[in-house]
């Protein structure tokens, strides 16, 4: 049956969910917010299944769209009316809007520039919503329009993405001028959710469900706080290293019971070099393995070997980590690697001169004063995220600097930021300079490649000899 007014919503996990659906107990309204896509993925198909027991149901007693092409109006209209098999009706919003904040306009507008030059199509999409979170008109900007808008004004309409606007705007109103696109009258009216938020405080048929899914929710919004009156609300977020391992654990763990089996510690420790514990990875290769081990209740560390390809420890990737972390034997090792697969000494040379730069760069913004807050090598992911990748990125978005650090995956910013406090910025220098007199001596003398590129390693992993002798 499901529950109106009698029991509050809140906060619950995926298991607690499925629990009380398992046991009749149901809500009108189900949201699903986070960074962690592939965690809200499952938890999305797992809910629907279990809302809609009946396979055969699924067609036409499901109904399901994205953000992109979201009517309220035609959404309550669904939501009112009942399907054409008797049973449970559910409507799905994948990446809705409807909880969107202006807080979201400085990562909106990194997206809008990020897709600029790459996938333009994208670009009418956000910009669409930048007007809407924004309060501005099309016909505000055209033909110049936004260069009225002074800098003060700006700030007060975007303070997070304010500077640099004459970077990326004009480009994006080109784009979406040539391209025909309709962006009409999309001002946000603060009054547009009221038939949705009376629907879901009692006017939806029995056994009517809405079910959203949002990457961020703002909890200011008055449709947020009715769904944590009115129905459930489950959070997927990037969490510690730590946390993200016992997750996906957890996780794998639970898939591996349902199939009768087991991974040994050891065969969890490769699982983990071997993926990272990234959840995606990790998931997929949990299925490889159990239909490797076959009629075999325990999964072992040499079947994980056997089976899981080498995804986070890449030869290229494991030469430059190691390299980062100081760790000799395995440079060593993952730099014969790639000579027994055929890599040319000088594409050896520029995975090792690009971690490198990356070190001194990253080096240099720590000492340079200007990352607020402080970047310290005990600092974790989230903080990092938050705190100090937005000022990494700031000069090379403004055309300032070099896209070295920024342009690359932020985790392995951070774990380049974190590194880089193993080095003195002297020796990276030095051996910048090394690396300038290396590439010279392959490309125009006979000396052995390999012994170039090995002491190379020596010395980037701090034995003890001079960079420049």
């Amino acid at each position: 049956m499901a529950l109106r007014g009698d029991d509050k919503g809140r906060e619950v996990s995926l298991r607690e969910v499925l629990a009380e659906i398992g046991k009749g107990k149901t809500f009108p309204c189900y949201l699903l917010c986070g960074d962690e896509e592939f965690r809200i993925e499952e938890a999305l198909a797992r809910i629907i299944a279990a809302l809609i027991p009946a396979a055969a149901d699924h067609d036409l007693n499901l109904f399901a769209t994205d953000g992109e092409h979201e009517d309220l109006d035609n959404l309550c209209e669904v939501l009112s009316t009942a399907p054409l098999l008797s049973g449970p009706k559910v409507v799905v919003v994948r990446n809705t809007r409807l909880f969107q904040s202006r807080d979201i306009l400085g990562p909106l507008v990194d997206k809008i520039k990020e897709h600029l030059e790459q996938n333009q199509d994208r670009v009418a999409v956000e910009f669409r919503r930048f007007l809407q979170l924004t309060g501005l008109a099309l016909e505000d900007l055209r033909e110049g329009g936004w260069k009225r808008i002074d800098d003060d004004q700006w700030r007060k309409i975007c303070p997070d993405a304010a500077e640099g606007i004459a970077t990326w705007l004009p480009k994006a109103l080109e784009i979406c001028e040539g391209e025909g696109q309709d962006l009409g009258e999309v001002k946000e009216r603060p009054e547009e959710t009221d038939r949705l938020e009376k629907l879901l405080i009692g006017g939806m048929p029995e056994g009517h469900h809405l079910v959203l899914t949002a990457e961020t929710a703002d909890r200011r919004k008055r449709l947020y706080k009715t769904f944590a009156s009115r129905g459930r609300i489950l959070t997927f977020v990037r969490g510690k290293e730590a946390a993200q391992q016992k997750g996906v654990q957890e996780l794998a763990a639970e898939r591996l019971q349902q199939r009768g089996k087991r991974l040994s510690a050891a065969a969890w420790s490769a699982l983990g070099r071997k993926t990272g514990f990234d959840l995606r990875e990790s998931l997929g290769a949990i299925e490889k393995l159990i239909l490797y081990a076959g009629e075999r209740s325990q999964i072992e560390a040499a079947d994980v070997e056997a089976v899981v390809g080498r995804t986070r420890e890449a030869p290229g990737y494991d030469l430059t980590g190691a390299l980062a972390e100081r760790n000799l034997p395995l440079a060593l090792a993952t730099f014969q690697e790639l000579l027994d697969q055929g890599s040319h000494p000088l594409q050896v040379l520029a995975m090792i001169s690009g971690k490198i730069r990356s070190l001194y760069q990253a080096k240099l913004l720590i000492g340079s004063g200007g990352l607020k807050g402080g970047f310290h090598a005990g600092m974790d992911y989230g903080r990092f995220q938050k705190q100090i990748l937005p000022l990494v990125k700031a000069p090379v978005a403004a055309g300032e600097g070099p896209p070295t650090i920024a342009s690359q995956h932020p985790y392995v910013v951070y774990q380049t930021f974190k590194n880089a406090a193993g080095f003195a910025e002297g020796e990276l220098v030095a051996l910048l300079e090394h690396l300038l007199a290396i590439n010279l001596a392959l490309k125009s003398t006979s000396r052995n490649p390999r012994l170039l590129l090995e002491r190379v390693l020596v010395i980037a992993c701090g034995a003890g000899l001079n960079p420049t002798s």
